[in-house]
């Protein structure tokens, strides 16, 4: 599902046609749409705080596995998915962050 401590990165061409780099956050595949998910904030985004806008795309995998296409999530059910997958990666994260005090 996921791989952590390792740095993933992507280029998005954005509406401008320039290129931008993006931190990959995480992977998820769901069976029930039998699709990938990437999930990715575009470098050096931090607001004040530290967050990031996290953005989502359905993913695709080329045949050789070392890129893809990214498709739009067309579904509010996709998104739910997203939703809740996203929700429980912090819970997660928020019980780590507990075990480490």
């Amino acid at each position: 599902m996921s791989e952590q401590n390792e740095e993933r990165y992507l280029t998005i061409i954005n509406d401008k046609g320039e290129e931008e780099l993006c931190e990959i956050l995480d992977t998820v595949y769901s069976e029930r749409f039998d699709k990938n998910y990437v999930l990715y904030s575009l470098v050096g985004s931090e607001d004040e705080n530290g967050y990031v806008e996290i953005h989502a795309y359905a993913f695709e995998p080329s045949e050789n596995g070392e890129d893809g296409e990214l498709l739009p999530i067309e579904t509010d059910e996709e998104w739910e998915f997203i939703e809740d997958f996203l929700a429980q990666r912090e819970d997660e994260l928020g019980e780590e962050e507990e075990d480490e005090e």
